[in-house]
């Protein structure tokens, strides 16, 4: 069973970055969509970005122009470039990996969570 470790998260100012980072213990190869989630107290947990296998992306309105999600097979990770942050993009982000192709049934993957603070 493949695991994630998270990485990257922390306190930063308004208008600084962060990368993100969420490395397997194993291949990703197997993997259809991967993607980034965050969940702010008091609220539901959203999609952020998402890649496919194709190398494709999708991003949430509220991110376009500042949020980069990325991966690198060969070292089995994926990460989040996050520009520009705003103090309403505190919350914990999490890594999910799925994979739908290829089995009998869908499965998915979750990482444990990393914190980001954006304050002054």
């Amino acid at each position: 069973q493949v695991q994630l470790v998270e990485s990257g998260g922390g306190l930063v100012q308004p208008g600084g970055s962060l990368r993100l980072s969420c490395a397997a213990s194993g291949t990703i190869l197997y993997f259809d969509t991967m993607g980034w989630y965050r969940q702010a107290p008091g609220k539901e947990r959203e999609m952020v970005a998402l890649i496919g296998s194709s190398g494709s992306t999708d991003y949430a309105d509220s991110v376009k122009g500042r949020f980069t999600i990325s991966k690198d097979n060969a070292k089995n990770t994926m990460y989040l470039q996050m520009n520009s942050l705003k103090p309403e993009d505190t919350a914990v982000y999490y890594c999910r990996l799925t994979r739908y192709r290829g089995v009998i049934s869908p499965h998915e993957l979750w990482g444990q969570g990393t914190q980001v603070t954006v304050s002054s």
